[in-house]
């Protein structure tokens, strides 16, 4: 019972429901080994008793780290409830202002704090002029720090995050691409997407197409080695982007290289033009190594040319705005080019950010590690001009990014932020019908007890940063924000444990920093879900994602959900990077190929019998309602009348994937295989299997036809967003 005690003080579950009416217990050595990964101690019976005589509970501790206020105010939070009658409570805002007042006493005004943040008055007991009811109502939007002082002497200070009760969502009804970015190449790239090319996109499909938003894939530094991992979705930092995205000839620079460096660097533009028509024209995959070393080359050119006087102000500032955070990844990616990617394998004392042997390598490195800072800097701009590109073309969300659940555990954010990091242990998924053995996903999770105790700074600063040119987030496995599988190293995911995280803090923070950026927050909230958690996202304003092919009555008839059945709060998508295109999957084309690679669980005739049912299910559906005017053999028509079908949802998002729009046949990922499969090294291509650049596909009738069906209906509702005809 003390085990179970103390893992309930610190959020970690003893057991799990992997489906209504079924509990499954876990292992009391997985819930020992994550409590020492949170700095619990519970080897022993002695050493429990002793965690839980010095658990917050225990010791009489008046709030918790952090205390959420939503705005306008309900009621008061509850974290304050149970103070005496008179405690003084002192807000010091995110501004110097500090605000006081007593709980359960008449009200008095604010207090300006002086310029070190200090309240002018006395001490703990001088409360001053009384602040109206309200006060908790008037206190400003951001991260404050509260401190309450009972009449008796105790004190306690918090973490005080006051946040919009919701955020905006949409107006209107939005369409947009999904395309993951370094599959659509154009004539300019180098041998894969680019931001250059993104900009492109969003103009051309804001001003001749009317879409709302491109989303996609995260942009996120990769760790760098040969081979690199592919996935943008184990990433060596979530914090800066991946300089492999960069348009080369788009850094101002560029233009002024010279002499024998404008030799080379011509000669890099010829390299990368084979690269480019290998994969465009020769069935080359996509090769992200190849790309990056050309790039590097070229960058170490370009970044010769000294910065103008207002460039290097630009230059300077971004230094500044960026601060530690950005000294910490450009410092591990000079280490990793002297010493390897992962920082575990780096002599000891570089193993420590702070240590004096990394300060000390850190000015021998000094040149490098301002290269990466302009790189950094570059990769910025470049993210910038894709967003007012977006905007200039009337998008009314425009790119919508994506945040990765994790990062590398020797990657730079791990490095750097050691301490927020649980060590021995790795994020995934629990047993489930997919999938019998569990996930380990091989990303460390974020110490939920570190984000409180440190205001949530890192995750603050995370999203700070990746809003910053985003009209949109997507956050992949968004049901992260309440609870992650946490799995100790060396042993199966199937032995792994929930450990909870403060949602409502994690959600303040998200909504807070979205409505400072004004930007639209989308969750991947697909598997899985704990009751309660789609609701807890809506009610703050978060949009869910709605996939055709999980749409079903799961507590009833288990038939596709009629339109009108579907949530209004989400992006409605065919499909994702993870799954078949649409194309293959009204074909059973996906089949096919997993069955090629071993990945079916039963015969190939007994899942080909149960898809072709459900596909024919679906037909049925499209053809009730009118929507397949084509017939069931025309694979257009059947594509486009799934997309009608979306339309007819309440929705307030629908992603178009590219790929479908051209009939791409290949998923981008496929779960489950690692060098079996080109996952994430495939270009867009045709139904034949062509690959097809960016100008193609802007030239493509068949994606033209697809989209005319998101084009505005002729008369009084042209115009009118959400409008359309079938």
């Amino acid at each position: 019972m003390g085990l179970a005690r103390l893992a309930a003080l610190h959020g970690v579950a003893t057991s799990y429901a992997p489906s209504p009416g079924a509990t499954v217990p876990v292992p009391d050595s997985t819930v020992v080994a994550v409590l020492a990964a949170l700095g619990v101690d519970a080897s022993t019976p002695q050493a429990v008793r002793a965690a839980l005589d010095a658990a917050p509970v225990a010791t009489g501790t008046l709030l918790p780290p952090t205390v959420v206020v939503w705005l306008p105010l309900d009621a008061p939070p509850a974290a304050v409830g149970a103070l005496p009658s008179g405690t003084l409570l002192r807000v010091l805002t995110e501004d110097g202002v500090t605000v006081e007042w007593r709980e359960g006493a008449a009200p008095h005004g604010d207090a300006p704090a002086d310029r070190a943040g200090r309240s002018p008055g006395p001490g703990c007991g001088s409360a001053g002029a009384e602040p109206p009811p309200s006060h908790w109502g008037r206190l400003p939007h951001g991260v404050h720090r509260l401190t309450v002082c009972t009449r008796d002497g105790r004190d306690a200070r918090a973490t005080l995050i006051v946040a919009p009760s919701v955020l905006a969502r949409p107006e209107g009804r939005q369409h947009g691409f999904l395309v993951q970015l370094y599959s659509l190449l154009s004539s300019r790239s180098w041998g894969m997407g680019d931001l250059g090319d993104l900009r492109e996109l969003a103009a051309w499909a804001g001003h001749d197409l009317g879409a709302g938003f491109v989303q996609i894939n995260p942009l996120h530094a990769a760790v760098p080695g040969a081979p690199t991992d592919p996935s943008p979705y184990r990433p060596s930092s979530r914090r800066f982007p991946d300089p492999v995205h960069l348009r080369i000839e788009d850094v101002p620079e560029y233009a002024y290289v010279t002499g024998r460096d404008r030799v080379r660097l011509d000669a890099l533009l010829e390299k990368a033009a084979v690269l480019r028509v290998s994969v465009l024209e020769k069935g080359a995959l996509i090769d992200r190594d190849a790309v990056w070393e050309l790039k590097l080359r070229a960058l170490e050119l370009v970044l010769r040319v000294p910065l103008g006087p207002g460039r290097r102000a630009a230059y300077c500032a971004f230094l500044a705005a960026q601060g530690r955070a950005l000294d910490d990844y450009a410092t591990w990616c000079a280490l990793a080019e002297v010493y390897g990617s992962d920082w575990h394998a780096w002599p000891a004392g570089l193993r420590d950010p702070l240590s004096a042997e990394t300060a000390r390598a850190r000015g021998e490195l000094m040149d490098r590690v301002d290269f990466h800072c302009r790189l950094a800097w570059l990769t910025d701009e470049q993210l910038a001009a894709a967003s007012r590109a977006a905007r200039d073309a009337g998008m009314a969300v425009g790119i919508v990014h994506d945040l990765a659940v994790g990062v590398h555990p020797g990657g730079a954010d791990a490095w750097a932020q050691q301490d927020a990091f649980a060590p021995g242990i790795s994020i995934g998924a629990p047993p489930d019908a997919f999938n019998a053995r569990g996930q380990d996903w091989g990303l460390p999770p974020w110490r939920p007890d570190v984000l409180a105790a440190t205001g949530y700074a890192p995750y603050r600063g995370l999203l700070r940063g990746l809003l910053r040119h985003a009209g949109a987030l997507r956050l992949d496995h968004v049901m992260g924000l309440f609870r992650l599988w946490w799995v100790p190293n060396g042993v199966e995911p199937t032995e792994g444990t929930y450990v909870r995280y403060d949602a409502e803090a994690m959600l303040a923070v998200l909504v807070l920093e979205a409505h400072r950026a004004r930007a639209v927050v989308i969750g991947e909230d697909l598997g899985t879900v704990e009751p309660g958690v789609r609701e807890s996202l809506a009610r703050r304003g978060v949009l869910g994602t709605s996939v055709l092919w999980f749409e079903r009555d799961w507590a009833g008839t288990r038939r596709p959900l009629p339109p009108e059945g579907w949530r209004e709060n989400c992006v409605a998508t065919a499909t994702t990077h993870d799954l078949p295109s649409t194309a293959a999957r009204l074909r059973g084309e996906h089949l096919v190929l997993r069955h090629r690679l071993g990945l079916l669980s039963r015969p190939l005739e007994r899942e080909r019998t149960e898809d072709r049912a459900e596909v024919a299910e679906w037909r049925d559906r499209l053809a009730a309602l009118g929507l397949l005017p084509e017939g069931t053999h025309d694979e257009e028509g059947e594509i486009r009348a799934v997309y009608r079908f979306l339309l007819r949802t309440p929705a307030r998002m629908v992603g178009v994937w590219l790929p479908d729009a051209v009939g791409d046949r290949r998923p981008q990922n496929l779960p489950g295989t690692w060098d079996q499969y080109p996952n994430w090294r495939l270009p867009v291509a045709d139904a034949s299997g062509r690959p097809m650049c960016l100008e193609d596909l802007a030239a493509s009738p068949r994606l033209h036809g697809l989209m005319e069906i998101f084009r505005p209906a002729p008369g009084p509702c042209t115009g009118t967003p959400g409008a359309r005809r079938s």
